[in-house]
């Protein structure tokens, strides 16, 4: 066999454990409700759920709690999934940009439920456009 050809196997053999790999790692999108009900039944995979801030009547965003002087490696905040039920959701490694997620139209947690609470290992934030339409449109 050529030597071209065992390399050729090779690279591809490595190419197949790399997906096989990364396909374990990957999650998928669930509600709270879907994710305390794999909690419940004894799953410990991460899980991303999608959903918005609680908000006040006024809109403003209310339910978080984060003090960077008391303790910067804790965030907690009330999110309302898709399917319109809240959840407290508690970060032990909150983004940097902070002042962002206020602003953010659009929160997806990467994480699972422990004790009764979802606990995010990842917060990725969707904020609003810095384009509006009539520039867009041009």
């Amino acid at each position: 066999m050529k030597k071209s050809y065992i390399f050729g196997i090779i690279v591809i053999a490595i190419a197949v454990g790399v997906i096989v790999s990364s396909a374990g790692d990957a999650s998928q999108y669930v509600s709270f409700k879907e994710a305390f009900a794999m909690a419940q039944a004894g799953e410990d995979a991460k899980v991303h759920v999608v959903g918005k801030l609680e908000r006040s009547p006024a809109g403003e965003v209310i339910g978080v709690n984060y003090d960077p002087l008391k303790d910067p490696n804790y965030l907690s905040f009330t999110m309302i999934d898709n399917n319109n039920e809240a959840h407290e959701v508690v970060c032990y490694n909150p983004p940097p940009s902070m002042q962002d997620f206020k602003r953010s139209e659009q929160v997806v947690v990467i994480g699972r439920v422990k004790e009764g609470k979802f606990v995010a290992s990842e917060i990725l934030m969707k904020c609003p456009s810095k384009y509006e339409d009539s520039q867009i449109k041009g």
